[in-house]
C-alpha cells in the first residue's frame, strides 16, 4: 500500500537540505567547491536559487557542511577502535578496516576531500586541515596512554601527524582502488601504521634545551 500522508514541513526541509548537499556533491566532481554557483545547485534540486538561503547562507557554508559530514562519522568510528585496552595489532587492525569500509561507503564524500584539501576554496581547505588537527590531537591524547612515557607532548603530536597523514594517502588510494586491488592496499595500509608505531615505541625524545 502506497504511503500517502502528508509529509510534515520539518521533513520535506531536511529532504531539500539534503537534496543540496547531494547536488553539490555531484556538481564538485566537474567544477571543484570554487567553481560552484548557487544557481547550479539550485537548478540541479528543482529549486528556486532564493529557496537556497532557506538551507545555507552561501556555497562556502555548504562547503563546511560538506566537511564536517565527511569527517564526523570517521572519526567516532575511530576513536570506538581505541576504547578498551586493544592491543597496537588490533588498533592497527581496526583502523585500516574501518578506514576502508568507509571511505568506499562514503566515496562521494572523500572524493570531494581530495580535491577541496588542495583546491580553490579557501575556506573549505581550512575546514579540512582543522578536521585532520582534530584527528590528530585525539590520536596523540591516546597515544600518551601507551607505554611511552619518554615521549614529549610534540613528539606525541609528530607521531599523530604521520599516522594521520599515512590515513589521507590510504584514503585516497581506497578512492581509487578497484575490488581487486583492495586486499593488498589493506595489507600495505596496516605495515606501514606498525612500522610507524612499532618504530615510535623505541624512540626516546630529547631534553627539552
Amino acid at each position: 500500500m502506497t504511503d500517502t500522508s502528508p509529509v510534515s514541513r520539518s521533513d520535506q526541509k531536511e529532504r531539500t537540505r539534503r537534496a543540496i548537499l547531494d547536488a553539490a556533491l555531484r556538481l564538485t566532481e566537474d567544477t571543484g567547491l570554487a567553481g560552484l554557483s548557487l544557481r547550479q545547485v539550485a537548478k540541479e534540486v528543482g529549486i528556486v536559487p532564493t529557496a537556497f538561503y532557506r538551507h545555507f547562507a552561501s556555497i562556502d557554508e555548504l562547503g563546511l557542511a560538506l566537511v564536517e559530514e565527511s569527517f564526523v562519522s570517521l572519526r567516532a568510528m575511530i576513536r570506538d577502535v581505541r576504547q578498551g585496552t586493544p592491543s597496537l595489532g588490533q588498533i592497527v587492525d581496526r583502523s585500516v578496516d574501518v578506514l576502508v569500509t568507509h571511505v568506499r561507503a562514503e566515496r562521494a564524500h572523500f572524493g570531494f576531500i581530495a580535491r577541496e584539501k588542495s583546491g580553490g576554496s579557501a575556506v573549505a581547505r581550512t575546514a579540512i586541515r582543522q578536521q585532520f588537527g582534530l584527528f590528530e590531537r585525539e590520536l596523540a591524547t591516546d597515544l600518551a596512554r601507551l607505554p611511552m612515557d619518554h615521549w614529549s607532548s610534540e613528539d606525541l603530536r609528530s607521531l599523530a601527524n604521520l599516522i594521520v597523514g599515512s590515513m589521507i594517502s590510504t584514503s585516497e588510494e581506497i578512492l581509487l582502488a578497484g575490488d581487486r586491488d583492495l586486499p593488498a592496499l589493506r595489507a600495505r595500509a596496516r605495515s606501514q601504521l606498525l612500522m610507524v608505531i612499532v618504530g615510535a615505541l623505541n624512540w626516546k625524545s630529547s631534553a627539552p634545551r
